[in-house]
């Protein structure tokens, strides 16, 4: 067996090394157009703020160990310019020597990953204006701060902006965050971001939402960015992180299918439309784990697993890839955001039936120290209540719960699942009724009818004439200092006694700080004969959608 790969990093030399593991016999050749294999490319923001302090800590494995440990041919700077599928070979350039020759195999693995998109901007090839993919993009970027770079402009709010947004604010340096969306962080649902937009203003950072770049000059500083808004911001550094594209050009000219956003097509057993050619990571369209829709999400773990799985199918264990279901988390100093599986409006675009609870607890038992608040957003099947994707915003603890609901997801579960899951406590750690629990409660109660929910932003999008009854059942300190715009304010302890004040001819919207004590009223009023829903998530949930209120 002579098993070509083209591209390391996740997907490649995974699959490389994978296949070692079942062959000593196999001659196993990695081309890499780059200088290096196989480096953290997550980690390259982290470099530029000095966090990683050694560059040689984002090489996770060298040439040299890859041919010691695993005997492997690996040439770096080569770059496979076609494939000949007829005659099983493909054509390589030696970027070193500039020889050119070809290669035969018998099976062929591509990874060549996803490009940075760059938009034609006029202007967008001047000096001190990168985009990061590599180590010699972050050698470039990571040398123009180190010369004193004053202010920066970072374009694109995704994962790759916010974490070049923190490293750089890090180094001191005045950052302004450019983004076309009306939103941070765009694969998110936008009130899911709120916590996460108060942190970057908080940090001194200049956000620009729903504005866009039109060209880019030289100025005596260094830059200008000229935006569509008419803003003009000066800058001695620009990085533009506005998404990928799949290196398809090999799969493409070698007649391979691709989809309509242009990643490589493949099957369950990562094949492509070639049955002799494999194709793995960020290049491929796969298939969404929870929708089945066909999708694109660049993502080091799924390529991991796709290497090793495409190493298996070829040499004799047939192992299907269950899809991706897009697991992903981003921090900003102590702010934490993280999700997993469909957002809202994922689900919207699709037109698929779902129902959302959100919850607000602390990240362990509110009586140990240091307990930290966060945002839960699950989203579930109306009827069946199968998890379909979670969102969660905060501090510590963040990451733990999301990788429980990744795994439900994974599994198949249901909101009633979560409520029956056994999960490690102690109160530094969590709660007896931990906060994955405390969504299977709220959320199986919904689907029961134990729990009728209102959500506050479809019930502030009604008329006024329309518009239930708001009752704000907190205290009136809390009520006091801020409330949903027409409320009235009857505390639940007093509720009781004081129902004649509630009209019963009326639909009544109850709510409270986060949802708990709102649930309690709904079900006092609904009891006493009144036509009473919870608002999901209470005030700190409307306060997400609307950041700027009281």
């Amino acid at each position: 067996m002579k098993l070509l790969i083209v591209g390391g990093v996740a997907g490649g030399a995974s699959a490389a090394a994978r296949a070692r593991r079942l062959s000593e016999e196999a001659e196993i050749v990695v081309f890499e157009r780059g200088p290096d294999v196989s480096f953290a490319n997550c980690g390259l923001p982290y470099y530029v703020g000095g966090e990683i302090a050694e560059r040689g800590k984002l090489l996770i494995t060298t040439p040299e160990r890859l041919r010691a440990r695993f005997n492997l041919d690996v040439r770096t700077r080569s770059s496979v310019e076609a494939v000949d599928r007829v005659g099983k070979k493909i054509r390589v350039r030696d970027l070193t020597s500039g020889q050119v020759y070809d290669e035969s195999y018998d099976k062929l693995i591509l990874a060549p990953g996803a490009a940075p998109l760059l938009p034609p901007f006029p202007g967008v090839d001047l000096p001190g204006i990168f985009t990061l993919r590599n180590l010699q993009d972050v050698d470039r970027i990571k040398q123009k701060t180190d010369d004193g770079v004053k202010h920066a402009v970072v374009v694109g709010a995704g994962f790759i902006g916010i974490e070049l947004v923190e490293n750089l604010i890090r180094r001191g340096v005045a950052t302004t965050l450019v983004e076309l969306q009306d939103q941070i962080l765009p694969t998110f649902d936008k009130e899911m971001t709120t916590p996460m937009r108060e942190a970057l203003v908080a940090r001194g950072v200049t956000l620009l939402l729903g504005q866009s770049v039109e060209a880019f000059e030289s100025n005596k500083d260094g830059l200008t960015v000229c935006l569509n808004s008419g803003t003009r911001l000066s800058a001695q550094l620009v990085v533009i992180g506005v998404g990928v594209r799949p290196e398809n050009k090999l799969a493409v000219d070698a007649g391979l299918d691709v989809g309509p956003r242009g990643g490589i097509r493949v099957n369950e057993y990562l094949q492509t439309s070639d049955s002799d050619i494999y194709a793995v990571g960020d290049a491929i369209e796969a298939r969404d784990a929870v929708t089945s829709d066909a999708t694109q999400i660049p993502l080091a773990g799924p390529a991991n697993r796709q290497g090793r799985l495409a190493a298996d199918n070829i040499f004799g264990r047939p192992s299907k890839y269950r899809g991706t279901q897009g697991t992903a988390i981003l921090g900003f100093f102590d702010r934490t955001a993280a999700m997993t599986g469909q957002s809202e409006k994922s689900l919207r675009r699709a037109n698929r039936p779902f129902r959302k609870i959100y919850i607000h607890p602390a990240n362990h038992a509110g009586y140990y120290p240091g307990a930290e608040p966060m945002v839960l957003k699950v989203l579930f099947h109306p009827d069946t209540g199968k998890l379909l994707g979670a969102q969660a915003v905060g501090g510590a603890g963040v990451d733990k719960r999301i990788d429980v609901l990744a795994v439900a997801l994974q599994a198949g579960m249901s909101v009633f699942d979560l409520e029956e899951m056994e999960l490690a406590y102690a109160p530094q750690f969590g709660s007896a009724k931990d906060p994955v629990n405390m969504a299977g409660f709220v959320a199986g109660g919904l689907i029961r009818g134990d729990h009728p929910q209102l959500d506050v932003e479809a019930v502030l999008a009604l008329t006024e004439a329309e518009r239930p009854l708001l009752l704000d059942v907190r205290t009136p300190q809390e009520f006091s200092a801020g409330n949903i715009p027409g409320s009235i304010n009857i505390p639940v302890d007093d509720l009781r006694s004081r129902l004649e004040e509630v009209p019963r001819d009326r639909e009544i919207a109850v709510y409270c700080q986060v949802g708990q004590r709102g649930y309690l009223a709904t079900r006092i009023l609904r009891q006493s004969g009144f036509h009473a829903s919870n608002i999901g998530g209470g005030y700190k949930t409307y306060r997400l959608f609307y950041a700027g209120s009281k």
